[in-house]
């Protein structure tokens, strides 16, 4: 899944990152107002969390410039310790969710993966794959009847490649998705959870992750 963040204390902003990857979302921050609004724009997300003040733009007006153009993506807004009304106002407005600071990263990232279910059931409860079944919102996955004990970022991957199942992606599209825009890491990290995950699917002849020399790599299935 793939979190905005606009916030512009640092600090917490970086807190944030670290424990949404650890839960498995790709994060992509963003320090104020003008520079998230233009992300809203540009990219897709699956989730969007604005802190109300921001330099340049606010958190409110970005998120009535979003709702203005019929984008739907959900919304969760950082509002001050006794915010009342900012509460009132993020909801009035088209938010979805909110929290106080301070608040806890891992509730957050629970209400986050709250946010995205909910959309998710409402446009595409499962993703198939033959017989492999994976359910993004409840971030579970099955083979036949079997289900497959993943770790988030396994998961994260095996649900891009269900996305874009019988398309080749490359490693660059994974980690755009699946890690950051940003990773600096090795890219060989891809290979390493494709060989996790291929080793969790088995010996089945109706999935398969098919490397295409050059290129990527394919997820195809048959049958059920």
């Amino acid at each position: 899944m793939r979190v905005l963040v606009v916030e512009d204390e640092r600090p917490l902003a970086t807190a944030l990152r670290r424990t949404l990857e650890a839960e498995g979302f790709t994060v992509v921050l963003s320090a104020d107002g003008v520079d998230g609004d233009w992300h809203v724009r540009e990219q897709d997300f699956d989730v969007v969390v604005l802190d109300v003040m921001l330099p340049g733009l606010s958190g409110y007006e970005i998120c009535r410039s979003m709702r203005a153009r019929g984008d739907s993506t959900p919304i969760l807004f950082l509002t001050a310790k006794d915010g009342e009304y900012d509460e009132a106002d993020a909801l009035d407005i088209g938010g979805d969710d909110f929290m106080s600071k301070p608040f806890s990263p891992v509730v957050l990232a629970a209400r986050l993966r709250a946010l995205v279910r909910r959309v998710t059931h409402a446009a595409e409860p499962m993703l198939r794959v033959g017989p492999l079944r994976v359910d993004p919102g409840h971030r579970r996955a099955w083979l036949g009847e079997d289900e497959l004990h993943l770790t988030a970022r396994e998961l994260a991957l095996l649900t891009y490649l269900a996305h874009r199942a019988d398309y080749v992606v490359s490693k660059t599209e994974i980690l755009e998705h699946v890690w950051d825009q940003a990773f600096e890491g090795d890219l060989n990290v891809v290979e390493v959870y494709i060989g996790r995950l291929r080793r969790k699917l088995g010996s089945s002849p109706d999935v398969d992750i098919k490397t295409v020399r050059g290129v990527g790599y394919r997820l195809s299935g048959r049958g059920e």
